[in-house]
């Protein structure tokens, strides 16, 4: 076994890139983080190779079937991150990363490194930057004495 094969360098840079998702996370103290979100980008990345593999060899086959399935796989781990409360939903913006982050992995997967790493700036750029938007707005609605739909965290 090679271990600096192609596929495990691909494996490496989605857990990797899929880190750095679950690093914000985790510095924004919130669950989960760092372990989970480096788990979603390997495997999307490992079902990728996998599924493209028979392709490249032979021609036949449909790699983008379990593509599909990755995304409903992912779907379902991200409703289990949603929960509503009596004036709230809290989790959408982390299941919101989990799905980017299946993304994330697939791209790497399929040989799309460069969307992979811009997904990932983006994503980032996203969760920080709005985040101070966000507190922006919270503050600005404080002092004119407007209720505010959401808590700052």
């Amino acid at each position: 076994m090679d271990i600096f094969s192609p596929a495990n360098q691909d494996l490496a840079l989605a857990a990797g890139l899929g880190t750095l998702i679950g690093l914000e996370r985790e510095l924004s103290g919130k669950d989960p983080g760092l372990r989970t979100f480096a788990l979603i980008a390997l495997g999307s990345c490992a079902f990728s190779l996998i599924s493209r593999q028979p392709f490249i060899e032979t021609g036949i086959g449909d790699p983008t079937r379990v593509a599909a399935q990755i995304v409903s796989g992912i779907g379902f781990l991200g409703a289990g991150a949603i929960f509503r409360g009596s004036r709230r939903v809290s989790g959408l913006t982390t299941a919101a990363l989990m799905w980017v982050t299946a993304g994330i992995g697939m791209a790497v997967g399929f040989d799309c490194r460069e969307i992979a790493v811009s997904t990932t700036v983006i994503a980032l750029t996203i969760t920080l930057f709005l985040r101070f938007v966000r507190l922006m707005i919270f503050m600005v609605r404080r002092e004119k004495g407007e209720q505010t739909a959401f808590e700052l965290d």
